[in-house]
């Protein structure tokens, strides 16, 4: 029975992946922001990632979830949560989204203000070419960190409903939306999409969250669907142009064992310096201190 259900679960996550790539690769030839190879460097890396992310976050989802699901219905009313299962299934969903989207901008923004968060992510942000398998690349603890804290929130306020005795719907479509649009705005395309840019992410806002292009334009652009909240909290920007180089300034070992076992290794970390950067952090060469948050919301369309 259980090695039917990992048949399944395997051939269900292949055929996700093939239906991905059969809408994006034909968009990116046709409309490439920069011209560059189908199978690029690391892109046999991105794949097993790809399947390591669809599996392992949803293993490590399963207990922690759960007790945050059984201490809210014991810490609040239970009238609450049968007002909020009353709801139309469209009003919860668009409510997940956008309560959702607030834990994540403020889990993906801790993981570049704090160091042990960003030795994680920063093989996300280690990619020097964008394209939509740059969606997968990201070390399952990460991934792991990310979902939670947009699921906390769903969780917590009764926009989902695990105690009910049936299935809910909720996080499923909360993660398979956040999924597919992930693909989307790691995609090499040119697009600018005018004012609807000011309502949903596009490919050019997340690139600008991959710049490498100096200091002073890193770390901005934290939302995955709901831009807006970046202006709310200061972090927006957006100008007409694409960034010009990504990545970081370490290097990232090619080999995929290491990429996951190094930001594990906890070593102390010498004493800092002034010109330290937090990509130092992440080979333990330094400690790596966030500078201070732009202060202002741009945008230049």
């Amino acid at each position: 029975m259980h090695l039917h259900a990992a048949i399944y679960g395997a051939a269900q996550t292949s055929a996700k992946l093939l239906l991905v790539m059969a809408i994006f690769v034909p968009l990116e030839r046709l409309f490439a922001a920069r011209p560059q190879k189908l199978l690029r460097r690391a892109f046999f890396t991105d794949l097993c990632y790809y399947f390591i992310g669809s599996l392992i976050p949803k293993l490590l989802l399963i207990v922690p979830l759960s007790l945050l699901a059984w201490a809210a219905h014991r810490a609040v009313p239970g009238g609450f949560y049968a007002q909020m299962a009353q709801l139309p299934l469209g009003l919860r969903l668009i409510a997940a989204l956008v309560i959702g989207e607030v834990g994540y901008y403020w889990g993906h923004r801790w993981m570049h203000e704090i160091p042990a968060l960003w030795r994680l992510h920063a093989i996300h942000h280690s990619a020097e070419e964008m394209d939509w398998l740059i969606n997968t690349r990201a070390h399952p603890l990460d991934v792991f960190f990310g979902r939670f804290c947009g699921l906390m929130p769903i969780y917590m306020l009764g926009l989902a409903q695990p105690m009910a005795g049936k299935l809910d719907v909720i996080p499923l479509l909360f993660a398979l939306i956040g999924s597919l649009w992930g693909f989307f705005v790691h995609a090499n395309v040119n697009w600018r999409l005018g004012p609807i840019e000011w309502i949903v992410t596009t490919p050019a806002f997340h690139h600008w969250h991959h710049t490498n292009d100096g200091p002073e334009l890193i770390d901005k652009n934290y939302a995955a669907m709901l831009p807006w909240i970046d202006r709310i909290f200061g972090t927006h920007y957006l100008p007409r142009h694409l960034p010009a180089a990504y990545g970081i300034s370490a290097e990232m070992p090619d080999a995929l064992t290491l990429q996951i076992i190094r930001p594990l290794q906890f070593t102390p970390f010498p004493a800092a310096s002034a010109d330290n950067t937090k990509e130092e952090s992440l080979l333990g060469l330094a400690q790596w201190t966030p500078g201070p948050r732009p202060q202002c919301a741009t945008i230049d369309q």
